[in-house]
């Protein structure tokens, strides 16, 4: 084939590629959209894309349909999404955070950051350090002065090893020079009950596991520079002045990488309208969570910092 002729070709085939393109985002959306959750239902993310499912009614033409796909600490739902066929039919809502932590401590060829297209995030959900109500400790430093007093004395609980609220434990533990044993429990429902019965001296679990157990437990601190977005009678380790990792997990829309970007942009509208429906925040409060809009640009970078602070507490689980 001639040069001219060849290139013509491909020109041709590039002008094809990009209509066809174009053309697919116009017809947008024309059946359910399918949102993966990689969780089991009825836990805080699964919870967020109920949320998004029923308020989504009036702002997006057609049904947004929640599927679970739990498995390998959230990896067999992201794989699935990953390869999905990229028209906007299919998309992924995740713990950001533990979604990250997945893919740096476990044998997986995702990236949390490049495998996927950012949408927006649409909620956060915050570990805080907690104690039994019956505890001597009434504030972060009593917590701090006893482990410094008698070291590796104390125990701690939290809902598995290499999960956010463990590797946010972490971080608050050698951001302040101290040692504790940890106790993992799987989830965050046992981790609340073990430390309502004085299983262990403290523990990192989300903020939202507080609500409607305001008589048995005591939230000191939530892991972040600011107060939770809901949970707001919670000071933070940032105003208190506690040295603390930014380990949290902001709840994540994504789209399969070659999603055309026109999708991509109508999506992450259609989600800004839905975290600013009124009905969206009732349906979480009762979770003792709420919204947190981020466009997808922003929400990339939220996640990106927060590999920065978690790699070195990453590496110390190998060792």
């Amino acid at each position: 084939m001639k040069r001219r002729t060849f290139l013509g070709a491909v020109g041709a085939a590039l002008a094809i590629a990009v209509t066809s393109g174009a053309s697919l985002a116009a017809d947008w959306p024309k059946r359910p959209i399918n949102l993966v959750v990689p969780y089991k239902a009825g836990g805080g993310t699964d919870a967020y894309a109920r949320a998004i499912s029923k308020a989504a009614e009036g702002i997006l033409d057609v049904p947004v349909v929640v599927v679970n796909k739990p498995g390998s600490a959230g990896l067999n739902g992201a794989n699935s999404a990953v390869g999905a066929r990229p028209d906007g039919y299919t998309m992924m809502m995740t713990s950001g955070g533990s979604f990250l932590l997945s893919t740096l401590t476990l044998d997986t060829d995702i990236d949390a950051l490049e495998s996927f297209q950012f949408v927006a995030q649409v909620g956060q959900l915050q570990t805080s350090l907690m104690v039994p109500t019956g505890s001597p400790f009434q504030s972060v430093q009593d917590v701090i002065d006893a482990a410094k007093a008698d070291p590796s004395s104390l125990r701690w609980a939290h809902s598995g090893r290499g999960g956010f609220h463990h590797v946010g434990g972490l971080g608050f533990l050698a951001s302040n020079g101290i040692d504790a044993q940890d106790v993992p429990f799987k989830g965050g429902g046992p981790t609340r009950a073990a430390l309502i019965g004085e299983q262990a001296d403290f523990g990192f679990l989300g903020v939202q596991q507080l609500a409607g157990f305001e008589d048995q437990l005591r939230a000191l601190a939530v892991n972040s520079q600011d107060r939770d977005a809901v949970m707001k009678d919670v000071p933070s380790f940032g105003e208190l002045g506690i040295p603390f990792a930014a380990v949290s997990s902001p709840v994540i829309v994504f789209a399969p990488k070659d999603t055309p970007a026109e999708i991509v942009s109508a999506m992450e509208t259609a989600l800004e309208q839905i975290a600013s429906k009124p009905e969206f925040a009732e349906l979480l409060a009762p979770r003792g969570t709420g919204p947190v809009y981020q466009k997808g640009v922003d929400a990339k970078a939220t996640l990106s910092a927060m590999k920065n602070d978690a790699r070195p507490l990453v590496e110390s689980l190998s060792n």
